[in-house]
C-alpha cells in the first residue's frame, strides 16, 4: 500500500476506472457476439441494426479511451466485411 496521499487517491481512481472500463469492454463483446449470431441467422435488416449498434459502441469506447481508435477501426472493418459477404 502506498504511503503518499496523492498515490492513495490515484489508486482509488484507477480502480473505479478499471471497473467502469470492464463493463464497456464486456458490452463490446456482447454486441459483437450478437451481431455474429444475427449474421449466421441470415436476417439482413437485423444484421444492419446489429452492425450499427456495435459500430456505435466501438466508436464511443474509442472516444472514451477504453480501447485504441485503431482497434475500433479494425473491428468495425471486420464487422462490415462480414456484413457485406
Amino acid at each position: 500500500m502506498a504511503n503518499i496521499k496523492s498515490q492513495i487517491k490515484r489508486n482509488r481512481q484507477n480502480e473505479l476506472d478499471r471497473v467502469s472500463n470492464k463493463g464497456v469492454r464486456s458490452r463490446l463483446k456482447t454486441l459483437t457476439k450478437r451481431f455474429n449470431a444475427v449474421v449466421e441467422s441470415g436476417d439482413d435488416a437485423a444484421a444492419k441494426e446489429a452492425f450499427a449498434a456495435a459500430s456505435k459502441a466501438l466508436d464511443q469506447a474509442a472516444a472514451k479511451g477504453v480501447i485504441h481508435s485503431n482497434k475500433a477501426a479494425n473491428q468495425k472493418s471486420r464487422l462490415a466485411k462480414r456484413l457485406n459477404s
